[in-house]
Formats: C-alpha cells, structure tokens, sequence
C-alpha cells in the first residue's frame, strides 16, 4: 500500500495583505498538485486585487505593489469563488491538502468568502472530507524540543528542501508540500501505520497543545498575547451588537 508521503498531494498558500486572518485580504494564491515524489507539478495560481490600500510592509514580503494588483489581479469574488473550487475537488479527489499553518491561510480565505461570496469554506466543503496536512503541526510534534524558530524556511533547512522564491505563494505551496514528505520520510517508524485522514484528527490535537504550551510561555514573559487553539480552521467571531 502507498504511504501517504509518497502518494498525491495537493498543497495551498496565499500571500496577504497582512497577518490579521479577520480583517486582512488575499493578494495570491496558488494550487500546486503532485502525484508522487519528484513528480511534475501541476500548478494553479491566482492574483488578486485586493480592492483596498496594500501596505508596504505587505509589498517588502511578497514583492506584490498595490498598482501592480490594480493593474494585473482580478476582482476577488470571482477568484475566491474558484479557490473554494479547487480545494473542494481536490479533497473530493481524495488528495490531503498540505497547507503551513493552516489556521492562517484557511482562516483566511474563509473570510474572503464569506466576505465576497456570502458563503464559507465550510459550505464549499460540506459534501467532501477536508484532509490538511501542516508541516508546522508535524514538525514541532515530531521534533518537539529542537530550539529555534519552525518558518517555513526553517522547516526547509531542517529537511533539505529547496526553496527558491520564498513568498510567492506557488513557490511556498510547493516547498510546503516537499517538507510534508520528508517529515513523512524521516518519521516513517512513526508515521506509515497512520493514514492521511487519521493524521489530520490528531494534528488538531496536537495543534491545541502546542497552543496551550506557546500561551503558557507568553504568561510567563508577561505577555497578554492570546493563542487560538483551533485546527486547521478559527470559528468565525461573532458580530458584536451595536
């Protein structure tokens, strides 16, 4: 039997405007799917303008101006539309999909479309099971008490991958994507008896730890900062009355 790390994959990455999953847009997105190791890529991508100011420091990361997305990226309503799509028939093809830190990106676009399609990733997925594999989950799971930070540039250094072009958002998606079959290569003891889906449940355990432990450290440094412990997608916040 194939070994999830060694069979199809499909992996998701956006570029943003920011790092608030609530109030923040999608600028790109890519779609890169691969049927085994080594493989060729087949790779979607999409650039959007956002229909508000980008900021600079949003443009130092990803390269992407705001006059740029004026003038070359699509209205987002279509865009998100076909996104939800995508994800959607690759989970229905039974491929896990492979997104860092997934609570950002998924969250986000979840946004997006309830924000530009009245709908949500959840209804776009309601009749498929949605399988996410997030290399930052496994890796600090697997390797728990390696010190340093867990980038998607470090994940790359730490396993071998090479990463041209980091923060275009087809170049993340596929470093992502080579980084989960290494992780499944170097765990494989640990790993082969667990099928994709199985692994998806207990990273959301996992996630909820790691969480609990990150909120712990902030309360020992006297941070007030918060750590959502939801997996791979936040719950909406409610709208607070007027």
């Amino acid at each position: 039997m194939t070994r999830w790390y060694e069979g199809p994959l499909a992996a998701f990455d956006t570029e943003t405007t920011g790092v608030d999953v609530e109030r923040d847009r999608i600028v790109s997105a890519a779609l890169v799917v691969q049927d085994s190791p080594g493989g060729r890529t087949r790779v979607t991508g999409w650039l959007v303008n956002p229909g508000v100011p980008v900021p600079a420091e949003a443009t130092a990361v990803h390269g992407l101006t705001e006059e740029h997305l004026q003038h070359h990226g699509r209205w987002p309503a279509p865009v998100m539309e076909e996104i939800g799509r995508s994800l959607a028939e690759q989970c229905a093809a039974g491929r896990p999909l492979v997104v860092m830190n997934a609570p950002f990106d998924l969250t986000l676009l979840d946004r997006e479309l309830r924000r530009h399609r009245a709908s949500s990733l959840a209804r776009y997925l309601e009749n498929v099971p949605m399988c996410v594999l997030d290399p930052r989950v496994l890796d600090k799971h697997l390797d728990r008490y390696r010190k340093g930070r867990r980038t998607l540039t470090d994940l790359c250094g730490q396993y071998g991958v090479t990463l041209d072009g980091a923060h275009d958002a087809a170049a993340d998606a596929t470093a992502a994507l080579d980084v989960v079959r290494a992780v499944g290569r170097r765990y494989a003891a640990r790993l082969e008896r667990l099928s994709a889906a199985e692994l998806h449940t207990l990273q959301a355990v996992w996630h909820a730890a790691q969480a609990r432990g990150l909120q712990a450290w902030f309360a020992r440094n006297g941070s007030e900062e918060s750590v959502d412990p939801a997996w791979p997608l936040r719950p909406e916040i409610p709208a607070r009355a007027a």
